[in-house]
């Protein structure tokens, strides 16, 4: 039985009592998924380390026939060390070792964004909901062929390329970030803190909205929840519409470009498909003009010395 919510250990135990059925939870299916997804070397270690950090809150749960002393010769754990202490401590070991290894993956990613800064590169990421059309958009605006699907967190691994803006005669820095979702835990949060770094780091975010959504304000809403846990809340953002394509003629705005009240900030907006073309164009030119040293949209209370610059 699936619940579409993080359960505590002890609620899963006792609705496995009670139902006299395996329980699992909105987590441990975000989880697999993410199992599914991941491709990269950091991806892989980023996942194994909240499944890790999961599973070993539940030890107990369904491993109680494994409460037994083990000792004597050839026994690991010495006398008087029952199983799930054994596991507790093996996986404890293991989440050690894992954190230790994605510190060097945070520290090679540190080094490649400061030789970005040495070139004075302008950094923009992709952010968004899940399954709004990120990907497809990087893969239309960069030329690349990162894998995308119409399924949840098709990109878990971040991948960066080069933008050519010929209306600025210059390039910029544009990454492919992970979806987010509904509730998202912030063991995983915490997991993919390397990921999500990317994001932290950018000058501009590119907020892909589904257009075709019902759901797309609590969507954005929720987008922006996780933004400001990873500390990205007040980095300038573009809301790019995307799948107008998908959107019926009868539904579509009159007005392509115009601005989105985000949290009190007048956000510009853009709606395109990253599927058919239609609406790319505009936003290269919207990009082109902030990087040719346009305005930015600022938070109100945002006294930084970045802020006061793009606000000139």
């Amino acid at each position: 039985m699936l619940f579409d919510q993080s359960l505590s250990p002890a609620q899963q135990r006792n609705l496995e009592r009670h139902l006299e059925l395996p329980v699992n939870d909105r987590t441990l299916l975000i989880l697999e998924i993410f199992g599914q997804r991941a491709r990269s070397h950091e991806g892989k270690l980023q996942v194994e380390l909240a499944r890790l950090q999961y599973l070993s809150t539940r030890l107990v749960r369904r491993w109680s026939h494994l409460e037994r002393q083990s000792g004597g010769i050839g026994m690991r754990g010495g006398p008087g060390e029952t199983q799930i202490e054994l596991d507790r401590r093996m996986i404890g070991d293991n989440i050690k070792k894992i954190k230790e290894r994605l510190v060097k993956v945070k520290r090679q990613r540190q080094t490649q964004r400061r030789q970005r800064e040495r070139r004075d590169a302008f950094n923009i990421s992709l952010v968004g909901y899940t399954n709004a059309g990120k990907t497809t958009l990087f893969n239309a605006l960069v030329k690349a062929r990162a894998y995308a699907a119409d399924q949840l967190f098709a990109t878990l691994d971040t991948t960066t390329r080069q933008l050519y803006l010929g209306e600025a005669g210059r390039s910029v820095s544009l990454s492919d970030t992970v979806g987010f979702i509904r509730d998202l835990p912030h063991g995983l949060i915490d997991a993919f803190q390397a990921t999500l770094q990317e994001a932290v780091d950018a000058d501009l975010l590119l907020h892909v909205v589904d257009a075709a959504s019902p759901n797309f304000l609590e969507q954005i809403a929720e987008v922006q929840r996780v933004l400001g846990e990873i500390g990205a809340a007040d980095i300038p953002q573009i809301l790019v519409f995307n799948k107008l394509d998908a959107v019926d003629e009868a539904h579509r705005p009159l007005v392509l470009e115009d601005t989105f009240d985000l949290q009190g900030v007048q956000t510009p907006r853009l709606f395109l498909s990253a599927k058919n073309g239609e609406g790319l164009q505009a936003l290269r030119l919207q990009l082109a003009r902030i990087v040719s040293g346009g305005t930015l949209p600022v938070k109100e209370g945002d006294h930084s010395p970045e802020a006061h610059e793009d606000a000139a």
